[in-house]
C-alpha cells in the first residue's frame, strides 16, 4: 500500500501544497517519498528514502516554488529495496513522462524483458517503472491514448497518475487500488484517499475499477477502459481533515479491520490464481523443498505465532512433512532440533522482532534454510533470510494486529500449498481452499456488516473481569487470538484454551462471573465442541458462540451467538478473525480506552 497525490491548475500552486497533501497519506507508507513537477518544459524529480520529512529537507528552498502541475508518492516497498532509485515517481527514457503508482503489476517481469529488448533502459528494480516505459512506447502526442493502450497490457492492481511535460493534464486510472479525484474552479486533484483533497473541496469522485480520468485545470472527464466517455456523480465528504486521515473511522484499528478485503486481495495478488500457488519468491528454494526438505519449524511471537499455529494445523492435515512451532523467545534458548534439511518459517509483521531475529540466526548456524513472512521490505529479518514474502498490506498503525493477521494466514496457506505441490502434488481439497481464499475479500464484506452485533455483545460483556476463549482444531488458534485481542486493548483478563482441556483444569474457573467465548463452526469437531459447551453451561458460565450462519440449534447451548458464512473448515480462522477483532475493539471503546495505543505495548518489539 502506497500513497499518491497529484495536482494540475490554471494558476500557480506551490510545491509545498503537494508535499503537504502527501504528508496526509504517510500512514500508507513511509519507506521513501518523491515528487515530480514540470518546469520550463522539463520534469524536475526529487526523491529520498525515509519519511516525507526527508523529502521536505531535500527540497529545501524549492518548497515555495510556483508550479502548475505535479505528482508525488510515499512508498511502502513491495518490489525492490528501499532506495532512491526505487522511490517514485518513475520516469521514461526521454525524461518527459513521470508516473506514480499504488498496487502490484503481476506481469512486470515479462514486460520489462520485452521493453529492454526494444532498447528501454531501467533505473530501478520496481514493477512500476515498466508502466512509465510502456506509456513512452505508445506515446504519439496524446497521453490519454498512450495510457489507454498501456493499461491493456497490465495484469494486477493499480492506481496510477501520469503526467507529460508537453500536456497540462494528469491521466489517472484505477483497477483494484483506491483512487479519488476532485476539482474546483482552479485545480483538479487526485489522491489515494480524500485526506489531501478536502482542504480544497469536499465534493469528490471515487473512481471504480477500469475507469480512467483526464484531470485538467478546473475540470475532470471520465472514461471507461474502452475509451468511451462516462458520467459519474460526486460524493460529499462531511469529515474534517483529522477524521479523514482515518478514513472517517474513529480509530486506526477500526479502519484497519475494515481494510481487510483490500489488504487480503493485495496479499495474494500474483501468489494464488485459480486455486494454484504461484509464489515466485520461493523459486530459489524449489529444489531444496522438492528434494531435501524433511522438517518445517515455525518461529514467531504474539499474533504472528497464532497465524503460524493455524498454518501448522493446515500442514498437519494436508502434508506429510514433519512440522513444529515455537514462540521465538523460547526457540532461541532451547537448542532447537533443526539442520540442513529444515525449513524455518519466520513470521514477523515488522521484520524487526528481536527474538525472531535471534532465532533465525541460530537456525542458520545449524544449516537450516529460512523463509520470512513480513510486512516491511528491507527490514532485518527478511534481509537475513534465504527468502522473503511480503504481505503488501500497507502499514498497520494500530498496535493490535488485524489486517496483517489475516494476510499472514492467507500467505502461509499459499506457502503450504506450494510446498505440498513440490513434495507430493496438489489435490482438489487444497485447490478448493486456495479458491476460497481468492473469494475471501467478498466474504469479508459480508462479515464486516456484523459489527453492530459485536457492539451488542460488547455492551453485555464489557464489565466482566475475565473471559475464556475455547476452540478445537482450526478453532484453537482463533481462540488464542481472540483472547489476545481482548486482553491487549480492553485490559480484561482473557485466556484461550483447547476446549478438550477444560476438564484438565480450566473448567475450575468457570462460574456466572467467568463467561466463555466459544469458536464453534459446523466443522468436523462440532459435536465435540457441543459437549464442551454443555460442560461450561453446567457451571453457570454465560456463553458467546461464534459459529456458522444458520446453525440455529446453538441457541439451546448459548446465551448469544454470531453466525458467519459457511466455508471450508480450514478457512474458518480467516472468516472469523474480523469478528473477534470487532468484539475486542467495541469492548475497549465502551470501557473508554484507546485501542490504537494500549498501555505498555509497542508495535514493534525490538528489545528482549
Amino acid at each position: 500500500m502506497c500513497g499518491i497525490v497529484g495536482l494540475v491548475g490554471k494558476k500557480d500552486a506551490k510545491v509545498k501544497d503537494i508535499v503537504d497533501g502527501l504528508k496526509k497519506l504517510e500512514y500508507r507508507g513511509y519507506d521513501s517519498a518523491g515528487i515530480a513537477f514540470s518546469q520550463n518544459g522539463k520534469i524536475e524529480l526529487v526523491k529520498t528514502t525515509g519519511k516525507i520529512a526527508n523529502l521536505k529537507e531535500e527540497l529545501d528552498g524549492r518548497m515555495e516554488k510556483d508550479i502548475k502541475i505535479g505528482i508525488a508518492h510515499t512508498r511502502w516497498a513491495t518490489h525492490g529495496g528501499v532506495t532512491e532509485f526505487n522511490a517514485h515517481p518513475h520516469t521514461d527514457c526521454t525524461g518527459k513522462i513521470a508516473l506514480v503508482h499504488n498496487g502490484i503489476i503481476e506481469n512486470f517481469q515479462e514486460l520489462r524483458k520485452e521493453l529492454r529488448e526494444k532498447g528501454h533502459e531501467f533505473k530501478s528494480e520496481t514493477d512500476t517503472e515498466v508502466i512509465a516505459h510502456l506509456v513512452e512506447e505508445y506515446y504519439e502526442g496524446d497521453l490519454f491514448e498512450a495510457v489507454l493502450k498501456t493499461i491493456k497490457r497490465l495484469d494486477g492492481a493499480y492506481a496510477i497518475g501520469v503526467m507529460h511535460t508537453e500536456e497540462r493534464k494528469i491521466i489517472s486510472v484505477r483497477k483494484g487500488s483506491p483512487l479519488v479525484v476532485a476539482y474546483n474552479d482552479e485545480y483538479a486533484f487526485l489522491a489515494s484517499d480524500v485526506t489531501p483533497i478536502i482542504k480544497y473541496t469536499k465534493d469528490v469522485y471515487f473512481m471504480n475499477d477500469n475507469e480512467i480520468a483526464i484531470l485538467e485545470p478546473g475540470n475532470i472527464v471520465f472514461y471507461n477502459i474502452n475509451g468511451e466517455r462516462i458520467e459519474k456523480s460526486s460524493t460529499y465528504i462531511d469529515w474534517d481533515e483529522q477524521a479523514a486521515e482515518k478514513g472517517g473511522y474513529d480509530h486506526f484499528m477500526l479502519k484497519e479491520i475494515n481494510e481487510q478485503p483490500e489488504a487480503l486481495k493485495a496479499a495474494i495478488a500474483g501468489r494464488i490464481k485459480e486455486g494454484k500457488p504461484l509464489l515466485s519468491e520461493l523459486d530459489d528454494l524449489n529444489d531444496f523443498i522438492a528434494n531435501e526438505l524433511k522438517k518445517i519449524y515455525i518461529v514467531a511471537c504474539g499474533t504472528s505465532y497464532h497465524a503460524g499455529l493455524t498454518f501448522k494445523y493446515f500442514m498437519n492435515r494436508y502434508s506429510k512433512i514433519d512440522i513444529d512451532i515455537e514462540v521465538a523467545s523460547e526457540f532461541r534458548y532451547m537448542n532447537p532440533h533443526v539442520d540442513e534439511n529444515t525449513l524455518v518459517l519466520a513470521i514477523s509483521q515488522s521484520g524487526e522482532t528481536i527474538d525472531t531475529l535471534e532465532g533465525i540466526r541460530i537456525a542458520k548456524e545449524k544449516g537450516a534454510k529460512v523463509i520470512t513472512v513480513s510486512n516491511v521490505v528491507g527490514s532485518t529479518i527478511p534481509r537475513e533470510s534465504h527468502g522473503a514474502i511480503y504481505m503488501n498490506t500497507g502499514p498497520e498503525i494500530g498496535v493490535a494486529a488485524t489486517k496483517t493477521f489475516t494476510a499472514q494466514i492467507a500467505i502461509l496457506y499459499a506457502v503450504g500449498a506450494k510446498i505440498i505441490e513440490l513434495t507430493q502434488g496438489l489435490n482438489e481439497d487444497i485447490m478448493d481452499i486456495l479458491k476460497g481464499i481468492e473469494k475471501m475479500p467478498e466474504i469479508y464484506r459480508e462479515v464486516l456488516k456484523l459489527n453492530e452485533k459485536t457492539k451488542e455483545l460488547a455492551r453485555e460483556y464489557m464489565n466482566y473481569q475475565h473471559m475464556m476463549y475455547i476452540g478445537r482444531g482450526f478453532g484453537y488458534p482463533t481462540a488464542l487470538e481472540g483472547a489476545l485481542k481482548l486482553k491487549e486493548i480492553s485490559y480484561i483478563h482473557a485466556a484461550g484454551f483447547q476446549a478438550g482441556e477444560l476438564k484438565h483444569g480450566p473448567i475450575a474457573l468457570l462460574d456466572e462471573q467467568f463467561p466463555v467465548f466459544a469458536i464453534i463452526p459446523k466443522d468436523s469437531l462440532y459435536e465435540k465442541m457441543k459437549s464442551n459447551l454443555m460442560e461450561s453451561r453446567a457451571r453457570n458460565a454465560n456463553i458467546i458462540a461464534l459459529t456458522t450462519k444458520g446453525n440455529d440449534e446453538i441457541n439451546q447451548l448459548t446465551n448469544e451467538y454470531i453466525g458467519v458464512p459457511e466455508t471450508h473448515e480450514a478457512l474458518y480462522p480467516l472468516v472469523m478473525a474480523p469478528i473477534i477483532q470487532m468484539f475486542a475493539y467495541n469492548v475497549a471503546i465502551l470501557r473508554k480506552l484507546d485501542p490504537d495505543k494500549p498501555r505498555n505495548l509497542a508495535k514493534s518489539v525490538t528489545v528482549e
